[in-house]
């Protein structure tokens, strides 16, 4: 359990980094890049990936949609940590595992049960009154949380693919993805350097090592719950995604005064039902 509390932790002190970037006037492309960086080098470190074992036949299409989507969804949820909040970044984040079920449902044609679908209809009704503006707030930028569930949604559908490819090990597939995530990033960074003229900074970079800490943190106890719970993967599952939610809403609330309305505060408790009902059609 002592894993999945970290895990928990972890992808919420996240959201808290760049909550507190914005006092700074930093630079996100510049933090996305070195986060990559810090959490390259941290993987390196932890699993000692054999890169010599990666062939032209690894799926690398996958691999590079991947490694294209992470920064770019990145920046994305940073604008919505800056213009919707903690709360609601987090709880769009955390219905993303949505985007995966539905795939699964029109895609796949997997069988679905009764909690399957109540929960799914539940997860509808929990964004809506989620990403709902407030009375008083003429700058609702649901376009990024939006993005943020429809992006990690689909990075957990490439994800579930890597992990079906057993000829590699799934952490030598992660650091391969870091790389290009990194390599992607850099460009980006290099463009607006040379020609937008824009300095790189040393407080981008303390940032972005904050980030890819607790970025590789978060990756490294999810997988170490995961093996701790082996015989009952919908624990860390459950636990994960409720955990977020919760913890993010708290910390949204007392330690940032983000506004919400009555509405947002019952999808955030919807969205937690759903979750629950889509751990329980995993148990049916």
């Amino acid at each position: 359990m002592l894993f999945l509390i970290l895990s928990i932790i972890c992808s919420v002190i996240v959201g808290v980094i760049f909550k507190i970037t914005r006092k700074y006037n930093t630079n996100p492309i510049q933090i996305v890049a070195f986060n990559y960086v810090f959490a390259l080098i941290l993987c390196y470190v932890t699993f000692s990936p054999d890169i010599s074992q990666v062939h032209t036949t690894a799926p690398w299409n996958i691999y590079i949609a991947i490694g294209i989507l992470l920064p770019v969804v990145f920046l994305f949820l940073i604008s919505s940590i800056k213009h919707m909040g903690i709360v609601k970044t987090d709880a769009a984040q955390r219905l993303s595992l949505f985007i995966p079920i539905l795939a699964a449902w029109f895609i796949f044609k997997e069988d679905f049960n009764s909690y399957k679908l109540i929960g799914l209809l539940i997860g509808f009704v929990a964004l809506l009154f989620i990403l709902r503006k407030n009375t008083g707030n003429t700058e609702n930028k649901w376009i990024y949380p939006t993005v943020v569930l429809l992006g990690f949604g689909v990075i957990d559908i490439l994800f579930k693919q890597v992990a079906l490819y057993t000829a590699l090990p799934y952490t030598t597939s992660l650091f391969v993805i870091f790389d290009i995530a990194l390599a992607v990033s850099l460009l980006v960074v290099i463009y607006y350097s040379v020609i937008k003229k824009v300095k790189l900074e040393l407080k981008n970079i303390l940032f972005g090592g904050l980030v890819g800490l607790f970025n590789f943190g978060n990756i490294l106890f999810y997988l170490k719950a995961h093996k701790a719970f082996s015989e009952n993967p919908s624990t860390v599952f459950a636990g994960m995604n409720l955990g977020v939610i919760v913890l993010g809403s708290l910390i949204g609330l007392l330690f940032f005064k983000e506004k919400l309305s009555k509405t947002n505060f019952i999808g955030i408790f919807l969205a937690l039902i759903a979750i629950i009902f889509i751990v329980f059609s995993q148990l049916a």
